[in-house]
């Protein structure tokens, strides 16, 4: 399994058999390398519907054939546009042919700027992926919450992908914490110095956890 870091929460994880994307803000992200044309998925895995998280993943789902994976409000509004979703709910699983997605809590809102005002778009989430004997924590946008703990009880985590830009999300001392709750083996932060009010040096995070953690960068790729 190979992970690969596209920048804010955006990540590909390549099965065995299968690639998955998720949170795929590429078009007016300021540090993507990746324009959303070049991307190749079966799977498109969206936490929530903020702009910077469901992103590109309906033009993708177009050209590409690939199912957006979400909350059950963030599927419809997808399936109504012309794409192939499959919808979930908070603590609801369910088996893939690569494997097994959970949906987990996640403390944050979820909606999408119309030209009517805003389009709510269900529950924000988290993101449990199961494969290859590997599972794959993807946090979404959160606040440090205390079911982390039960999370990281119920599954045991290979990699956790953690927000620590503060102002919408945890920053690195609460997501310090969050490390401590979900016992992962590797974690790695995410959704940080896209814009300046989220600008945060990663290191800080890494000198709270000390251990089992790695900054990827952008268009880095780790063997899992």
């Amino acid at each position: 399994m190979k992970l690969t870091y596209l920048s804010h929460s955006c990540f590909i994880l390549q099965t065995s058999t299968h690639r998955l994307i998720i949170d795929p803000f590429l078009s007016g992200n300021p540090l993507a390398q990746t324009k959303p044309e070049e991307v190749d998925c079966d799977y498109i895995l969206v936490s929530h519907g903020h702009e910077d998280h469901l992103g590109d993943a309906i033009a993708i789902a177009k050209r590409t054939g690939a199912t957006i994976v979400s909350n059950y409000e963030t599927a419809v509004f997808c399936g109504n546009q012309g794409v192939q979703t499959h919808a979930m709910q908070i603590g609801g699983a369910c088996q893939f042919p690569f494997g097994r997605i959970k949906l987990t809590i996640a403390h944050h809102s979820s909606s999408n700027a119309t030209p009517h005002g805003f389009s709510y778009l269900g529950n924000p989430a988290g993101i449990l992926i199961t494969a290859d004997d590997k599972t794959i924590y993807h946090a979404g946008d959160t606040g440090l919450f205390l079911d982390m703990k039960l999370i990281g009880e119920l599954d045991k985590i290979d990699v956790a992908l953690l927000p620590i830009g503060d102002n919408f999300t945890m920053g690195p001392d609460d997501a310090a914490r969050a490390v401590e709750f979900l016992n992962a083996r590797l974690s790695i932060p995410m959704h940080y110095n896209t814009f300046d009010v989220i600008k945060v040096d990663p290191q800080r995070f890494v000198n709270r956890v000390k251990s089992g953690t790695r900054v990827m960068q952008i268009g880095e790729t780790i063997n899992l």
